[in-house]
């Protein structure tokens, strides 16, 4: 099932992560793709606002992984913008997917459609995009893999 959103702006981006927040359990991979600027990073924001993160959530475009562990879960926030398949390959995201190795949380993938394989995990894809009167919107689908 696909879900349409409109994001007027930036509290409304903010707000839509703070409220899917409540429903994503340990082990859920956020995908989310868009254009720059599309608000991926200001999503993922709000999804720390929700899961009790008071550290800021910054782009991890250049630190290609941050890790927060003060929420109800920890939420692992990617960033693949930069990087080629073999480095995607080279960062081992199964062991963020098995939870084996780290504590089990939600994984925030920006730029995922860079993935050449996806985890059997349940999975919230989310696409924003700008629309023609400046403002944005998401698509969000749902997917339970496991």
């Amino acid at each position: 099932m696909m879900e349409i959103i409109d994001l007027p702006n930036h509290q409304a981006t903010l707000d839509l992560g703070y409220s899917l927040s409540s429903s994503l359990s340990s082990g859920t991979i956020v995908l989310l793709d868009g254009e720059l600027g599309t608000g991926k990073t200001t999503l993922v924001q709000g999804i720390g606002q929700g899961l009790g993160i008071q550290e800021a959530i910054v782009s991890p475009t250049f630190t290609i992984i941050c890790e927060y562990f003060e929420g109800r879960i920890p939420l692992y926030h990617l960033d693949l913008y930069r990087l080629n398949s073999r480095e995607i390959e080279s960062l081992h995201l199964e062991s963020y997917w098995d939870g084996q190795e780290v504590i089990p949380g939600i994984m925030a993938i920006e730029w995922s459609d860079r993935l050449k394989r996806l985890p059997s995990n349940p999975i919230l894809h989310i696409k924003l995009f700008h629309t023609e009167d400046f403002s944005r919107k998401a698509t969000l689908a749902y997917s339970k893999r496991k």
